[in-house]
């Protein structure tokens, strides 16, 4: 089957270079020349295990090809992919503007009966938008289908190649077919593909994203009222995720959620809801939730220390996860801010986010080689992002390079006991003070 792919972001480079893996001949298009020069010579924009490998294997096999001809790519192709970012507007609702002139695109190049799918996060009611742009334009039917993907950041391949379900919005039995035939080798092993109607298929991803930044969000908040009860979030969470009703998925406490999906997609599933006139108060309280526990590391570095300006603090993990450099509304932003705002200075560590740090931030904070190196002189060290090189560090050493023993922990990854009994002045989510 001969798939193309428009645009090479997170989303179209994974289901570009999976579909390749299964031996369907895929063109991925951008109109970022640059963008794809670089992704013609296995140079990838973004950090996602597994990834530059399955690339590099496809293209030299054949199947996997990026260009900027996006009228020679649709004329050959039986299956469109829309995958063009779909920015969060000033209002908070989904930016369609480039959703809406691909199409149209597509409309004016199809020369063969083609499935057009949607591929982007997109809300209820984008795929009417598809089909009225390309018709406009059309000289030979086509078929809309709205594909919502469920990717992990860090996870990406894996959850491509092996998912726990395809959702598939159609309303035509070509459409069905062709869909049923391209999906056929990842669920090989009897995962479900969902056939449903088109705005059903394009609720659910904004529901299921709504459902895990609520139990994120949920969580923080109980762990917050641990601190304030002497419970400890640890063991409640044990106890509530045996539960079979609620699992122990999303139940870990942190400084907050971020990405490139959970703060866009909750915004945009709120801004629809008021203007359906169905307002979600619960999601309304999971997005201010979020932006309170961001601020949760910086209140406690302030606790634990006294006073913050005029300190250096060591800051191990920039990207929002680990196994990812994706920086969007990373909570270690926030808390680099706060730090600067309080006139600290910062040197920070990622393993994988550095150059996207550089980026954002410039020269407002110094990038330490390794992540010990950003400890020496340090008034107090927070740990971020959960990396596995930052799970079981050399305390001695860290202390030894540290001013004052203070680690700020996000992520609870480390033992309180083995903490106090080191000497360190220790703090973490939910689990009060050691």
């Amino acid at each position: 089957m001969r798939i193309t792919v428009i645009g090479t972001g997170y989303v179209g480079l994974v289901a570009g270079a999976c579909f390749a893996e299964t031996g369907s001949e895929v063109t991925c298009v951008d109109v970022d020349v640059e963008k794809i020069d670089r992704l013609t010579r296995n140079i990838l924009p973004i950090y996602e295990p597994g990834l530059d490998s399955l690339v590099q294997r496809n293209q030299e096999q054949g199947r996997l090809t990026f260009c900027t001809d996006l009228p020679s790519a649709v004329r050959t192709a039986d299956v469109v992919f829309i995958a063009v970012g779909t920015p969060p507007d000033e209002d908070g609702s989904a930016d369609l503007r480039h959703v809406v002139a691909v199409s149209e695109m597509i409309g004016i190049h199809l020369a063969r009966e083609t499935v057009i799918v949607t591929k982007s996060t997109v809300p209820v009611g984008t795929a009417d938008k598809v089909r009225a742009a390309v018709a406009a334009q059309a000289k030979y039917p086509f078929h809309v289908v709205s594909n919502p993907e469920f990717l992990k950041e860090g996870a990406a391949v894996d959850d491509f190649l092996k998912p726990d379900r395809v959702v598939l919005g159609v309303d035509s039995d070509f459409a069905r077919t062709v869909m049923a035939e391209l999906y056929a080798p990842f669920v090989r092993t009897g995962k479900p593909v969902i056939f449903m109607d088109i705005p059903s298929a394009e609720m659910t991803k904004y529901a299921a994203n709504a459902m895990l930044a609520t139990r994120i969000s949920l969580m923080n908040e109980i762990a917050n009222l641990c601190e304030k009860v002497g419970a400890n979030v640890d063991l409640v969470r044990k106890g509530i995720g045996s539960d079979s009703r609620i699992g122990p998925s999303f139940l870990f406490p942190g400084p907050g959620y971020g990405g490139s999906c959970f703060p866009k997609d909750v915004k945009a599933l709120l801004k629809t809801s008021e203007a359906m006139g169905a307002p979600m108060q619960v999601l309304r309280g999971v997005e201010n939730a979020n932006d309170r526990q961001k601020s949760r590391l910086f209140e406690k570095l302030r606790d634990a220390l006294g006073e913050v300006e005029g300190t250096r603090i060591a800051v191990w993990g920039l990207a929002f996860k680990a196994q990812t450099d994706d920086m969007r509304e990373s909570p270690a932003l926030t808390l680099i801010d706060a730090l600067l705002q309080a006139k600290a200075t910062v040197t920070a560590h990622d393993p994988a986010a550095m150059d996207e740090a550089e980026r954002r931030l410039g020269s407002r904070i110094a990038y330490a080689k390794t992540n010990y190196d950003s400890l020496d002189g340090a008034d107090a060290l927070v740990v971020v992002t959960d990396w596995n090189e930052y799970r079981f560090p050399d305390f001695a050493r860290i202390k030894a390079a540290l001013k004052r023993p203070v680690v700020i922990d996000g992520r609870n990854l480390y033992d309180q006991a083995k903490m106090a009994q080191l000497g360190f002045i220790y703090r973490s989510i939910g689990r009060g003070a050691a």
